[in-house]
Protein backbone atom coordinates (compact mmCIF):
# COMPACT_ATOMS: atom_id res chain seq x y z
CA UNK A 1 0.00 0.00 0.00
CA UNK A 2 1.21 3.48 -0.89
CA UNK A 3 1.13 6.31 1.64
CA UNK A 4 -1.42 9.11 1.22
CA UNK A 5 -0.18 12.51 0.00
CA UNK A 6 -0.84 15.71 1.98
CA UNK A 7 -2.30 18.20 -0.52
CA UNK A 8 -2.62 21.09 1.94
CA UNK A 9 -2.19 21.70 5.67
CA UNK A 10 -5.70 23.02 6.09
CA UNK A 11 -9.20 21.79 5.32
CA UNK A 12 -11.08 22.28 2.08
CA UNK A 13 -14.26 24.27 2.78
CA UNK A 14 -16.77 23.01 0.23
CA UNK A 15 -20.47 23.67 -0.21
CA UNK A 16 -22.08 20.35 -1.04
CA UNK A 17 -25.45 19.42 -2.44
CA UNK A 18 -27.42 16.61 -0.81
CA UNK A 19 -26.29 13.17 -1.98
CA UNK A 20 -23.28 10.87 -2.05
CA UNK A 21 -19.76 12.23 -2.38
CA UNK A 22 -16.33 10.56 -2.62
CA UNK A 23 -13.42 12.11 -0.74
CA UNK A 24 -9.93 11.49 -2.16
CA UNK A 25 -8.15 9.50 0.56
CA UNK A 26 -4.89 9.10 -1.38
CA UNK A 27 -4.21 12.76 -2.20
CA UNK A 28 -3.48 12.05 -5.87
CA UNK A 29 -6.71 13.36 -7.39
CA UNK A 30 -6.46 16.38 -9.68
CA UNK A 31 -9.98 17.30 -8.45
CA UNK A 32 -9.20 17.84 -4.75
CA UNK A 33 -10.74 17.10 -2.34
CA UNK A 34 -12.83 14.69 -4.41
CA UNK A 35 -11.82 11.41 -6.05
CA UNK A 36 -11.06 11.34 -9.78
CA UNK A 37 -9.68 7.78 -9.89
CA UNK A 38 -6.06 8.81 -9.26
CA UNK A 39 -5.83 6.19 -6.52
CA UNK A 40 -5.60 3.36 -9.05
CA UNK A 41 -2.82 0.99 -8.02
CA UNK A 42 -2.18 2.64 -4.63
CA UNK A 43 -4.24 0.29 -2.47
CA UNK A 44 -6.04 3.36 -1.09
CA UNK A 45 -9.75 3.71 -1.81
CA UNK A 46 -11.88 6.88 -1.75
CA UNK A 47 -14.20 7.42 1.20
CA UNK A 48 -17.91 7.65 0.41
CA UNK A 49 -20.00 9.98 2.57
CA UNK A 50 -23.55 11.24 2.32
CA UNK A 51 -24.87 14.75 2.87
CA UNK A 52 -28.60 14.99 3.63
CA UNK A 53 -29.02 18.68 2.84
CA UNK A 54 -27.03 21.42 1.11
CA UNK A 55 -24.32 22.54 3.53
CA UNK A 56 -20.69 23.53 3.91
CA UNK A 57 -18.34 20.77 5.05
CA UNK A 58 -14.65 20.97 5.92
CA UNK A 59 -12.82 18.09 4.25
CA UNK A 60 -9.35 16.97 5.30
CA UNK A 61 -6.50 18.16 3.08
CA UNK A 62 -3.59 16.66 5.02
CA UNK A 63 -4.86 13.04 5.02
CA UNK A 64 -4.01 12.54 8.72
CA UNK A 65 -7.54 12.79 10.16
CA UNK A 66 -8.31 10.09 12.72
CA UNK A 67 -9.71 6.89 11.26
CA UNK A 68 -9.44 8.02 7.64
CA UNK A 69 -12.33 10.41 8.06
CA UNK A 70 -13.06 12.76 5.20
CA UNK A 71 -13.78 15.53 7.72
CA UNK A 72 -11.08 17.78 9.19
CA UNK A 73 -10.35 17.07 12.85
CA UNK A 74 -7.52 19.60 13.26
CA UNK A 75 -4.72 17.03 12.85
CA UNK A 76 -2.99 19.34 10.34
CA UNK A 77 -2.03 21.65 13.21
CA UNK A 78 0.54 19.06 14.36
CA UNK A 79 2.29 18.89 10.96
Amino acid sequence: MTQAVCTQKSPYAVELEAGDHYWCACGRSKNQPFCDGGHSGTGIEPVKFTVTQKETKYLCGCRTAAGGSPFCDGSHKAL
